[in-house]
């Protein structure tokens, strides 16, 4: 459900807050009758009000691990549970007293002192919905518990007509942090940008909604197209869960393989086609002839195939182009390029897809975007869970990550860039096959994995406003349930709102003119600082 309208007879402008200084020169006469002590609490209330608005963070970097990362094999490891649910797995020391990650994340456990993990994030809806990919990437996305009205698991992901859709935290945030100004702010780029498989991977939750196109994120295809059946994890180290376990068929030019990746089997990012096919690709915009056109093509399809919004999406794409010509004009750095970065940067993060999209991330804030998302791919582990999770998707995170932290306290950027990173959903205590019997492309059994669990999952965060090194929440002895607190996507929106200096009574109109509350979830208290 959405939040409620706020009543109309009452508006946040009726109760106006007083500044300390007001509050102070406002003298003798407008305060007779006053006692001190009413002074001094009128004045109390009104400073900390002036301080719950002031932002501790300038930019959001979230990280989404598309298809829901298991909690036992990463951040909330379950060692003395049974074998069914233990998993293969062993754990490691953090650099906190007593808290344990899954073995293969060395390097993030030695940095534990540097970000908090909430370990019972938690989906409230029923298990219809919670235990789902697009119902729960969209209530992730939106920051919201339910779906529309009269939407399922199965409708949300495709177009509906009429549908009161709730916009992405993304799309409140740039709605909320351009009050006065454009919605980009100083910054030549869109508030918000999503990375590095943006276009491609299609999930739910994403767009601006009832706020209307002006808010929309920015996708952004950097990583080459991937050939893979089901891909995954971070290229060149990229798999598929269906990958055989026979040499013979390893993916390559061979006669045997299962499937040719030698044309896409490298991480190098490409010059953004910012958009889509509907727009121009970035060597396009330094050729003005060319750009005028592409954009006169848009606008006549739009004229032969209008659709609802067609018109404001068209003006905001031509504003959107025009503006990224004047961020890459000769001369100014392409927070894109990563040729300007030293070999040292690189080989920090990574010479990988997802490190290379943390360190375009890093670009882009220093640049002023106000958020960026990186995508994650390939966290869904029905099967060949604990091959895959060893050999490809926990190393490639575990490094990439921490090069990431490492870089932004170095530069002193990690104090005012929030982190956060999850999936929509956690995974099952139990470990079991996909199916009875299933089998890959090779004719082997699959091993197992675990499946879908929206009851509980862990949370990383880290930067500007969070108090770090420690665990938040506390889950059962299995893993599958809150034991604490469970802290829901409303409360992750809140805390992100919060952090970025968006008060709790802001609102946004929808076409119609009708107020909403931009959230209904509560800042999640342990992690502020």
């Amino acid at each position: 459900m959405f939040p409620e309208p706020r009543r109309r007879g009452c508006k946040p402008s009726d109760h106006p807050r007083i500044g300390r200084r007001t509050l102070l020169q406002a003298g003798g006469l407008a305060l007779i009758g006053t006692g001190l002590a009413d002074l001094l609490r009128l004045e109390s209330e009104a400073t900390a009000s002036e301080q719950q608005r002031r932002p501790r963070a300038k930019s959001v970097v979230f990280i989404f691990q598309s298809g829901g990362p298991s909690q036992h094999e990463t951040f909330d490891p379950k060692p003395d549970a049974p074998d069914g649910i233990r998993g293969e797995y062993g754990t490691t020391q953090t650099a906190l007293a007593g808290v344990r990650f899954c073995e293969y994340l060395p390097r993030l456990a030695g940095r534990a002192g540097k970000f908090a993990i909430v370990r019972t994030m938690h989906h409230p809806s029923g298990p219809q919905l919670r235990n789902e990919h697009n119902s729960c990437t969209y209530m992730l996305h939106t920051g919201t518990t339910e779906l529309p009205a009269g939407d399922t698991n199965a409708t949300i992901g495709a177009p509906k007509p009429g549908r009161m859709e709730w916009p992405s935290i993304g799309s409140l945030l740039a709605f909320a942090l351009s009050r006065g100004s454009d919605v980009t702010g100083q910054s030549l780029f869109p508030a918000v940008i999503e990375l590095p498989r943006a276009n491609h991977m299609r999930y739910t939750g994403r767009g601006s909604g009832i706020l209307g196109p002006r808010y929309d994120r920015w996708g952004v295809d950097l990583a080459p197209p991937c050939r893979s059946p089901d891909p995954a994890g971070s290229c060149p180290n990229c798999f598929s869960h269906d990958d055989p376990n026979d040499p013979t068929r390893a993916a390559g030019s061979g006669p045997n393989a299962w499937w040719n990746n030698s044309s896409c089997r490298h991480p190098d990012f490409q010059l953004p086609n910012l958009g889509g096919a509907d727009l121009v690709s970035l060597p396009q915009l330094g050729n003005r002839a060319c750009l005028l056109q592409s954009l006169e093509n848009f606008r006549r399809g739009v004229e032969a195939a209008p659709r609802a919004g067609c018109l404001e999406s068209w003006d905001v794409q031509r504003q959107r182009a025009l503006q990224l010509v004047l961020a890459t004009r000769p001369g100014r750095q392409n927070p894109f390029d990563l040729t300007q970065e030293s070999d040292r940067i690189r080989d920090l993060y990574g010479r990988e897809e997802w490190g290379q999209g943390f360190l375009v991330a890093r670009r882009l804030v220093e640049a002023g975007v106000r958020m960026v998302q990186v995508n994650l791919r390939g966290w869904d582990t029905h099967q060949n869970a604990f091959r895959d999770l060893k050999g490809k998707l926990l190393p490639s995170l575990d490094r990439c990550l921490s090069g990431f932290l490492d870089d932004l306290e170095q530069r002193g950027l990690l104090h005012e860039t929030l982190i956060i990173m999850c999936g929509e959903m956690g995974r099952t205590p139990r470990i079991s096959p996909i199916t009875a019997g299933g089998r890959n492309a090779s004719g082997e059994i699959f091993t197992p994995g675990r499946h879908h669990w929206g009851d509980v999952f862990p949370c990383f965060f880290a930067g500007g406003g969070i108090r770090p090194g420690q665990i938040v929440g506390q889950t059962d002895r299995q893993g599958g349930l809150p034991m604490t607190t469970p802290y829901t996507p409303a409360d992750l929106a809140a805390t992100i709102f919060h952090l970025l200096g968006v008060g709790p009574d802001e609102e946004f109109r929808d076409a119609q003119g009708r107020p909403y509350r931009i959230t209904s979830g509560t800042p999640i208290a342990p992690l502020l600082a």
